[in-house]
């Protein structure tokens, strides 16, 4: 008992300090180690020894602390922990990996004091080593868990990236691109490859790979045993973890894992809807991908390849919507600047030749046409022709059955053929090699149908035209091809006739010149109003109305008073004009009128050109202002011109109308001294040129002979009698003899002759000039050609050509300094 009457606690409790102090340091929980400053172990308590193993005996005095560390460890000890202790006599937590008694290791982390004498030199360490096995494997538990963290991280990070990629894609090819790049940085994969579904075509298409090499990199059938084909078709995630897997479940991946040492294979179908809801979802294509040996895949990281096929499926379907409405947009754009382009050029092959040159390249690499015209076929192609043997088939069957023709599954030629029909009437085909549409196969077909359909109906109004236009230029040509007055010496008349540029129709521009009399002669040039048929047929009444009209003692102003009453009668000539002149040819007096037309342009023999603004009224018909009809009287001297012409000789809409007769004036005065020939043709090749969109009609009068004939023909025998029928008027001008005339007649027509036959045999595009000249006593011919000649020109004295015209003529010489020139002089006395 205490003191205090209460229990003795010191007898009644034993205290912990109060046990055995071996006992205590023997079993702590944790190990002991006393060792000399050099390392070596003189105490270690019985904990250490359990913990690893060794024996007393085998530690004490033969073992140093570091020996009992790995290599690692042992460099550590060196590096940081001895230096550490030395400096500041004790470390704490030093974290050693201590190989045990069976060369396991024990993780342990370590408490070490140095321990001085009275000199503070060093005595010994004490060193307390604590079991850090369960906090290593906490510490991998949770390393673990944060690298998993990041790896997730890592791959939402890459899928937010991939997403942001796809919503920038437009296009499918975009968005297969970005989704077949997606497997190696989100999952690690070693390659990965794309196919979408063709659901028109019945086709699973291989789009793209970052490995072609590797697998089977090729389209297959949607009902092919194939695995990608059978991910398509059930739209189920599939992951194939091993050849022995891939052996029971899709054997065509066996030799290709084999190959490559692929042993895990990812195939994942791309859907417009969530994996888990089979209504409503819609699998467009497969992203495969595999990885180098064999590949575990979390739930969490199947998560994501199924988010990533669904995200992909959506961006497949939004741009599949984007490439139909922009590729229905461009048919669209297509279809309507053909018809635009078509529709600028009127004639049928500048048409057709348009329409292939549209075609080619924007839909086609290759494409022919072939048109029915006048019993023949006449072809227009564009891009490398394929074998056209194959294609004659598909050319009848389209045109018997007037349907297009379209490429079968495994057609070697691949090409589409169009019947182009107008009216009920096949014109031709249209034969194209296009390049194959993984889709849209329908929304093509239909454009490809739109297409033949507007080029049919395009080249069928160029056909219809250009049958409207030739009807017109025929009879045209047959109402101003009427003779005008040739072979009297007192006058020559020159026309030229120009038509509007080719894709016009042709308008109501004329030229007349007849005799009233022996001694009167009239000229007229006139302009109907509008084109085409009715134009040209207006003319024609016109032109004979005046020919009736005129007569002696009619003159000009009655003259025009009777045509106000004739196209009173008939409608489309009102507000036509016409320029009317008469000529005395024994006085040389003008006598002009005229009706709303352009005044006429007179050259006296010296002087400079002057309009003749006189004797002007209204245009036929017109029912405004003074109806009277006035003319006026203008001399004529010998060797004196006038011109009479129509307005698209000098109108422009980019210059005032008195430049364009200052410019005519100024040309004809600098022609005053050509001959007549090519006088208004010159004139209008250069005030007009070859594309005015206006008519042009000139007529020339010359009183008086030219000085020189000098002519130019083809080498077409057609054009013989002209020349002859020129050449003869001018001799009589001059003149000559009937004697000299006729044999300078017929030694020039067989020169002619000789120069087609033997000098352009080969060219008929050949040109061949006649120049004559008449002096005091003899008449001189030349006939010159470019030709090349067989042999000699003498070899040419065998036939009958050469000894006519050496019987007809006094002199003839050949000269072949410059192609081939005949030379044939005739004296004007009697032979």
């Amino acid at each position: 008992m205490s003191d205090s009457g209460g229990p003795d606690v010191t007898q009644e409790l034993r205290l912990p300090w109060d046990d055995d102090p071996d006992d205590l340091y023997e079993h702590a929980p944790c190990g002991y180690l006393t060792t000399l400053p050099d390392g070596t172990i003189v105490k270690v308590n019985q904990t250490f020894l359990v913990w690893t193993g060794y024996t007393r005996a085998e530690l004490v005095g033969h073992r140093r602390f570091r020996d009992l560390l790995g290599s690692g460890g042992q460099i550590y000890h060196e590096t940081h922990y001895a230096p550490l202790l030395r400096m500041q006599d004790e470390v704490h937590e030093m974290a050693f990996e201590v190989v045990c008694a069976d060369n396991t290791t024990l993780p342990t982390l370590v408490n070490s004091v140095l321990s001085r004498g009275p000199a503070k030199e060093p005595r010994a360490i004490r060193t307390t080593v604590f079991n850090a096995t369960e906090r290593r494997s906490y510490e991998n538990e949770l390393l673990h868990a944060r690298r998993r963290a990041e790896e997730s991280e890592r791959r939402v990070q890459v899928l937010q990236e991939i997403v942001a990629d796809l919503a920038a894609a437009p296009t499918e090819a975009e968005v297969a691109e970005a989704v077949v790049r997606a497997p190696e940085p989100a999952f690690g994969a070693a390659s990965s490859s794309i196919y979408l579904v063709d659901v028109e075509r019945d086709l699973i298409v291989a789009v793209s790979s970052t490995d072609p090499t590797t697998g089977n990199w090729d389209d297959m059938p949607r009902s092919s045993p194939r695995a990608v084909a059978r991910v398509a078709d059930r739209g189920d995630l599939h992951v194939v973890g091993s050849v022995a897997e891939a052996r029971e479940h899709f054997p065509d991946l066996v030799d290709n894992m084999r190959k490559s040492g692929r042993n895990t294979v990812v195939l994942l179908p791309l859907t417009t809807g969530g994996s888990d809801e089979r209504v409503g979802t819609e699998t467009l294509g497969v992203l495969a991908f595999s990885f180098t040996g064999e590949r575990k895949l979390g739930d969490n990281e199947l998560r994501v390849v199924r988010l990533l096929g669904q995200q992909a499926g959506q961006a497949l379907d939004r741009a599949r919507l984007y490439d139909d409405a922009r590729r229905r947009e461009e048919r669209t754009t297509f279809l309507g600047e053909t018809t635009r382009t078509l529709d600028e050029l009127h004639r049928l092959l500048p048409r057709a030749r348009r329409l292939v040159d549209r075609v080619v390249p924007e839909i086609a690499d290759w494409a022919l046409l072939q048109l029915s015209i006048g019993g023949g076929i006449h072809e227009e192609s564009g891009g490398p022709a394929p074998d056209l043997g194959l294609l004659e088939p598909a050319e009848q069957r389209a045109i018997r059955a007037s349907v297009p023709v379209f490429p079968a599954a495994g057609d070697p030629l691949g090409c589409v053929v169009l019947p182009l029909t107008a009216r009920g009437r096949v014109l031709g085909t249209l034969s194209m090699r296009m390049a194959p549409d993984r889709r849209g196969a329908a929304a093509e077909r239909a454009f490809l149908i739109d297409l033949a359909d507007r080029a049919g109906m395009a080249l069928e109004n160029a056909r219809l035209y250009e049958q409207e236009r030739e009807t017109a230029r025929t009879l045209q040509r047959s109402l101003l091809a009427a003779d005008l007055p040739s072979g009297d010496s007192r006058f020559a008349v020159e026309t030229h006739y120009q038509a509007a540029g080719q894709d016009l129709e042709v308008g109501g521009d004329w030229f007349d010149a007849f005799m009233i009399n022996k001694d009167r002669l009239a000229i007229a040039v006139g302009d109907v109003v509008g084109r085409g048929i009715d134009a040209a047929t207006t003319m024609g009444q016109l032109r004979s109305a005046i020919r009736a009209l005129a007569g002696d003692g009619v003159g000009p102003a009655r003259l025009l008073e009777a045509l106000d009453r004739f196209v009173d009668r008939v409608e489309t000539a009102r507000m036509a004009t016409v320029a009317y002149a008469e000529v005395d040819l024994v006085t040389g007096e003008l006598v002009y009128a005229c009706a709303g037309h352009l005044p006429p342009l007179f050259q006296a023999p010296v002087g400079i050109p002057e309009f003749l603004l006189q004797a002007r009224s209204a245009p036929l018909g017109s029912r405004a202002g003074d109806l009277r009809r006035t003319e006026q009287r203008q001399p004529l001297p010998a060797g004196s011109r006038l011109l009479l012409y129509t307005d698209g000789l000098i109108e422009r809409r980019t210059r005032p109308i008195d430049k364009g007769f200052e410019v005519l004036a100024r040309e004809f005065a600098r022609r005053r001294d050509a001959p007549l020939p090519g006088l208004t043709a010159a004139l209008a090749d250069l005030l007009v040129g070859r594309d005015h969109a206006d008519d042009v009609c000139l007529l020339c009068l010359s009183l008086g002979s030219e000085e020189r004939i000098e002519r130019s023909l083809g080498a077409d025998r057609m054009q013989i009698a002209q020349l002859r029928s020129e050449l003869r008027g001018w001799l009589v001008a001059h003149g000559i003899e009937a004697d000299c005339r006729d044999a300078v007649l017929l030694a020039c027509s067989e020169a002619v002759a000789n120069a087609i036959e033997h000098g352009y045999r080969d060219d008929p595009f050949g040109m061949i000039d006649v120049v004559g000249t008449v002096t005091a006593d003899a008449v001189e011919v030349r006939v010159t050609d470019r030709g090349t000649w067989r042999g000699a020109v003498t070899d040419v004295a065998r036939g009958r050509g050469l000894q006519l015209i050496r019987e007809s003529m006094d002199q003839v010489l050949f000269d072949r300094t410059d192609g081939t020139t005949v030379i044939m002089r005739r004296s004007r006395g009697d032979l």
